[in-house]
């Protein structure tokens, strides 16, 4: 083990609440963009944890001077990238000990953030783990939305590969709960262009951006609405989408016509997707030949160029 991640001799501990480490290993939210979100617990871990590990060290450092906390711990990474190695060093500290606060870059580590492997090596290892709670993209959209919150899932980003996105789409159609998804601005417009064509323009949806910031909206609708709203305008901002509830009937499950298909293709392509790869897996993900695809996004491509230039 590095010897600059050993814990500090306990002599020179700072002081802390005795409850406030009743456990080694505390997962704590942050705010996701109103920094008056930050709560007193989130402050007093900040200044008397003994190792922070952060998603992003930067960002962390910086929200401390923000929120005007002076902190003595050691600071290390817990990031996708070492999250498997790193967590099992984590886990050995806090059981000698050792104080360890855990924070993403914005709401709760472990929800599409790290964290979940290193709470599932202290569960296996008889480690306490704990979380101070706090800031939500998740729940702050659902609850914005307007749309049903006693019954919904969470879905993580929607994915990026198409055979997945298919999957995620097919449990879609017929899911009765609302669902929460992510999704990055400059893929939201294709995304809900596609939802729209598979689950039909009139499901409705929330697409909540810039929670909690001074620029927060919320638009409302049915995806298709959604979608051409997107298309109209260069949203910017982390992007949350909240889908209602489809009909066990699954309305909106017909098969995509080519000219849907080419439509999704033309928009993974402005994206910065080359064609052929793009058609290739919208293809392969609809049953599809690629090849049909492809020839049928460079007409329509051709017949938009087209009208462009007709007066």
């Amino acid at each position: 083990m590095d010897p600059a991640e050993t814990s500090r001799p306990a002599s020179t501990r700072e002081p802390a609440d005795a409850s406030l480490w009743d456990t080694p290993i505390v997962l704590a939210a942050t705010p996701i963009g109103n920094l008056g979100d930050a709560t007193d617990r989130l402050k007093r871990l900040l200044a008397s944890a003994e190792v922070i590990a952060a998603e992003d060290t930067r960002t962390a450092r910086h929200l401390a001077r923000a929120l005007e906390v002076t902190f003595h711990a050691r600071m290390v990474s817990l990031h996708e990238h070492n999250e498997a190695s790193r967590s099992e060093e984590l886990v050995e500290q806090a059981r000698a000990g050792t104080r360890i606060l855990v924070v993403s870059d914005a709401g709760m580590p472990s929800v599409s953030d790290p964290g979940f492997r290193l709470v599932e090596a202290a569960i296996a290892a008889g480690v306490g783990v704990t979380v101070a709670p706090g800031a939500s993209a998740v729940t702050t959209a659902l609850a914005l939305s307007g749309l049903p919150t006693d019954r919904f899932s969470f879905a993580g980003f929607v994915p990026r590969k198409a055979g997945e996105r298919k999957k995620l789409l097919d449990r879609l159609v017929t899911e009765e709960w609302t669902t929460v998804l992510f999704e990055s601005p400059h893929r939201i417009a294709a995304t809900l262009r596609e939802f729209a064509v598979a689950l039909g323009e009139d499901r409705p949806a929330a697409l909540a951006r810039e929670l909690t910031k001074r620029y927060e909206e919320v638009l409302r609708g049915g995806l298709g609405e959604l979608a051409a709203e997107a298309a109209q305008r260069q949203l910017r901002g982390e992007m949350v989408l909240v889908i209602g509830g489809g009909s066990a009937a699954g309305a909106g499950s017909e098969p995509m016509s080519l000219q849907e298909l080419a439509g999704v293709v033309l928009d993974r392509v402005a994206e910065g997707v080359k064609l052929k790869t793009a058609a290739k897996e919208i293809g392969a993900a609809h049953g599809v030949p690629a090849s049909e695809i492809y020839d049928a996004a460079l007409l329509r491509r051709r017949a938009e160029r087209s009208a462009g230039t007709v007066d």
